[in-house]
């Protein structure tokens, strides 16, 4: 059987708990009250009790008379109720009480024989008398006289029945207070839980798994205190809930890249295969339209142009996927010079300079041929957006924690806004940047830069403002392990 749901809460589970605690308290505090205190009144009626069996047999020890004779019953300080008794052999020769105003009754047989057997040691006994109730009773021994002494325990038990009921009374109504004042105080400290379940679900009924997730509730920062236990559970929500967010905004913004990607690469693919198609349909209508050679130079061209699309699009998957490259000390120096030198060649129009600043050998673990193609891209955009005349400066610097290599040049610089993407896929600079030259690039040569550099350990940067721009590679010496391995 399913339990309640009211049942299952916490607060009523705790105002259970507390109200059961309290409960078991009261209850121990009352027996262990009245148990003490019967024992207590028990053992004032047991002295009462030998007491008056030491008058009692004193007094039949200087009373001359038969075996029957109880007159010392008749002494001044025996209380109402007292029952004194001759005992022969365990048998009760003769018992009377002393009744209200000092008046003496003989026992029955009945009440006698419930009085029988007792034996002579001072023993205190509980023995029920028919018709009188519940007595403490001892038999002492004397000079041939054994004398039985008794006292009613109407008033301990009397007493004891008292102090149950007051006892239950305080307790019901002590339970009663404090369950209401527990339940009050439950209700309010509960309350910063209950906003904390709120907020998680009010978190749980957004729509995280579609599109853009921002905005999403929080708890408030007044139940965020870490020195409570309700505290430290809001705040372990928000950081979650921070993290999800994050990780909702890079999943949106890894499926934006992913789709602009995609429509980059087909609108880069789609152009060279439409010059191919339109320059086959013009050899196909006959040689009369178009030059054979020239629509072959021009399909060989677009060609070539899709082939390295293509190439460079595999050369980054692989990157992405961690594929281990070459692992060989390689001297940075002089594979920057080279590249220097083969930048000059296709760049004469610019002003190539090289600056070696080398505290160490400028040795790196990697692939040199992709190493050469980080540099030769920089330099290619160095070279694409930068006027004629411009001076690039190429230095590579090499310290004991790691090699540098630094593209400078003194052009119309990166604009602000591109900055933040220069290294995506498919970014191209506008034409406060760009040359015009024929055909622009695909947009991929700095994201092959920078995955090529993660993926021998270390990083790229670059720095921009008008007049200015510096691309920073920045890579692992030998020392240091750098090597080829996946980023």
């Amino acid at each position: 059987m399913r339990c309640r749901p009211g049942v299952r809460s916490l607060r009523v589970r705790l105002g259970l708990f507390t109200t059961l605690v309290l409960g078991a308290v009261c209850v121990t505090m009352a027996l262990t009250t009245v148990l003490v205190q019967r024992a207590r009144l028990l053992d004032e009626l047991d002295q009462r009790v030998r007491d008056a069996a030491a008058r009692s047999q004193g007094g039949a020890h200087y009373r001359a008379g038969s075996d029957t004779d109880l007159g010392f019953l008749g002494e001044q300080g025996q209380p109402a109720g007292t029952v004194a008794a001759r005992v022969a052999g365990g048998r009760v020769t003769v018992a009377e009480v002393v009744a209200r105003g000092g008046a003496r009754q003989r026992l029955t047989a009945a009440q006698r024989a419930a009085l029988a057997g007792i034996p002579a040691d001072g023993t205190l006994r509980t023995r029920t008398v028919p018709g009188l109730g519940t007595y403490r009773v001892t038999v002492v021994g004397g000079d041939g006289a054994d004398v039985l002494a008794a006292l009613p325990m109407a008033a301990v038990q009397d007493t004891v029945h008292r102090l149950v009921v007051t006892e239950t009374v305080i307790a019901a109504a002590g339970l009663a207070v404090a369950g209401c004042a527990g339940a009050v105080v439950i209700r309010r400290q509960l309350r910063p839980l209950g906003r904390v379940a709120a907020t998680a679900a009010a978190v749980a009924r957004a729509p995280l798994d579609r599109g853009a997730v921002t905005g999403l509730v929080r708890v408030p920062a007044g139940d965020t205190d870490p020195g409570t236990e309700a505290g430290q559970v809001g705040a372990a929500l928000n950081h979650l809930i921070d993290s999800v967010e994050s990780a909702l905004a890079q999943r949106q913004r890894s499926e934006d890249r992913m789709r602009r990607f995609l429509a980059d690469a087909s609108h880069e693919l789609r152009t060279p295969l439409a010059s191919i198609a339109g320059y086959a349909e013009l050899m196909h209508r006959g040689a009369a339209r178009i030059e054979p050679e020239l629509a072959w130079r021009r399909v060989s061209a677009q060609s070539a142009r899709m082939t390295g699309l293509v190439e460079d699009l595999l050369l980054l998957a692989r990157l992405d996927e961690g594929r281990p490259l070459e692992a060989v000390d390689v001297d940075l120096a002089t594979l920057v010079a080279e590249a220097v030198w083969d930048a000059r060649a296709a760049g004469a129009g610019h002003d190539w300079r090289l600056a070696l600043r080398l505290d160490e050998p400028a040795t790196v673990t990697g692939d040199p041929a992709r190493l050469t193609q980080v540099v030769a891209n920089l330099l290619a955009n160095a070279r694409a957006h930068t006027p004629a005349g411009t001076r690039v400066t190429v230095a590579v610097e090499s310290t004991r924690a790691c090699r540098v290599v630094r593209v400078r040049d003194d052009g119309p610089g990166v604009p602000p806004a591109l900055l933040p993407a220069v290294f995506e896929r498919f970014t191209r600079a506008d034409a406060s940047r760009a040359r015009g030259t024929a055909g622009g690039g695909t947009g991929l040569g700095l994201a092959i830069a920078a995955a090529i550099t993660r993926a021998h350990g270390g990083r790229i940067e670059v720095a921009s403002e008008p007049g200015w721009t510096e691309f920073t590679v920045t890579l692992p010496g030998v020392a240091e392990g750098g090597g080829g391995g996946s980023p």
